[in-house]
């Protein structure tokens, strides 16, 4: 690609987007010197005889190293995908390495150690939560149904087309760590700090409800699978898991809060921070946001928005889903700049298009997302009806590749016009 004004404009505000992605500044007003807040109060942290840190998600390790420098502690854990480098060391912390985006084996082992981590604690302990995206695979403690049967589910609702928060309620009826379960197991006080990866900012869906409580039921678990129409897909076992709890043979997760959650950051403050980096470079600014719908609707969707005037741009952001039925690479990012590029096809005003995973990965790729021109679009149908957009990247060029960035905040876009 020719890398036009307007090409390196759209990539300084996206950069501007994964900056704000980062912990550290949303974590910062939370903790002074041994200190942390809780809603409009400090709590001091010396009155605790044990102060301890569990870290779960993408962003784990930036949220711990950040919290381990601010306050006294005794001990902790971190949990990561098994494809990140570890950004800091410290002999306090035990740190897992889990799978992702489906669990494996370390994700069981990550979470009996934290069933046990929790269940040891005493009743002038203080836990401090720091979950983000991603710990719904990292930590995976399944209920009456082998890893391999939970694997399967996971893959099943991920390319059904079912939404976070759908395939979240699935994903908890079959846990025995999800949906608050966890804290059940808890005798001490804390708190929960939150990223969130989940358009609403539902805290029973991000990282499935580890530290919050679930406001879903077995029963519309069972409707999830219907409405998708994947039963047959579904494993037998975990069928019959959901229809036992269903019955009531099986008890339902927690309905009660047992510990404050606060959401720290999420999609919207992203696309917020980009806005203002796009106003101040001159341009005529419309947000898009919580996209959650399929793609070929997000696309149509964020192009209406589009105006016709000089210097137009739009920011957008969420997570739409994608029901595959290619066997191509690719991911949410790639194909929406695709489609997005083709629905601009015929206009007279170049727009450059770029959409990006915040955390670093876009579906089954090794990049981030795409940045691409509609003047440069050639035929790209094949591409689209066979799930490869990372085919017509490779070929035509425009891919993003930032590595992990340990941060998670959907995904975030921009589109810039210029009158040819």
């Amino acid at each position: 690609l020719i890398k036009t004004k307007e090409y390196n404009n759209a990539l300084k505000i996206i950069n501007v987007g994964l900056e704000n992605a980062k912990s550290e500044i949303h974590l910062k007003p939370y903790f002074l010197k041994n200190k942390v807040r809780i809603n409009s109060k400090f709590v001091n942290l010396s009155n605790f005889d044990n102060t301890y840190i569990i870290a779960i998600g993408k962003s784990a390790d930036n949220m711990a190293e950040y919290v381990s420098k601010k306050i006294n502690f005794t001990a902790g854990i971190v949990i990561i995908p098994q494809n990140y480098k570890q950004t800091f060391e410290n002999k306090k912390f035990r740190f897992f390495k889990s799978g992702h985006p489906l669990p494996n084996s370390n994700s069981v082992k990550a979470a009996k150690y934290l069933e046990s981590f929790v269940s040891n604690t005493r009743e002038n302990d203080f836990i401090i939560f720091l979950i983000s995206g991603g710990g719904s695979a990292l930590v995976s403690h399944p209920r009456c149904i082998s890893l391999k049967e939970k694997r399967l589910v996971n893959d099943v609702l991920i390319n059904s087309g079912a939404k976070i928060n759908e395939i979240s309620c699935v994903r908890k009826h079959l846990s025995k760590v999800k949906g608050g379960m966890l804290l059940q197991k808890m005798n001490c006080s804390g708190v929960s700090f939150v990223i969130s990866d989940v358009i609403g900012d539902d805290l029973s869906a991000i990282s499935s409800g580890l530290t919050f409580y679930d406001n879903t039921t077995f029963n519309q678990s069972l409707k999830i699978i219907k409405k998708y129409k994947i039963k047959n897909k579904i494993p037998k076992n975990a069928i019959k898991v959901l229809e036992m709890g269903k019955k009531k043979k099986i008890t339902e997760t927690p309905k009660k809060p047992i510990l404050k959650n606060f959401i720290i950051a999420n999609n919207k403050k992203c696309l917020l921070a980009m806005a203002d980096k796009a106003k101040k470079m001159n341009y005529s600014v419309t947000i898009v946001h919580d996209l959650n719908s399929d793609i070929k609707k997000a696309a149509k969707m964020i192009v209406n928005r589009l105006k016709t005037t000089k210097k137009s741009c739009v920011i957008f952001g969420g997570e739409s889903t994608v029901n595959v039925v290619g066997t191509g690479k690719g991911g949410r990012n790639q194909e929406l700049v695709l489609r997005i590029v083709k629905e601009l096809k015929n206009e007279k005003n170049e727009s450059i298009v770029a959409s990006v995973g915040t955390d670093g990965i876009d579906g089954n790729t090794k990049y981030a997302g795409a940045v691409f021109s509609n003047k440069k679009l050639t035929n790209c149908q094949s591409y689209l009806k066979n799930n490869n957009s990372l085919g017509f990247f490779n070929k035509f060029g425009g891919l993003i590749q930032t590595g992990p960035t340990h941060a998670n905040v959907n995904d975030i876009g921009v589109i810039i016009t210029r009158n040819l």
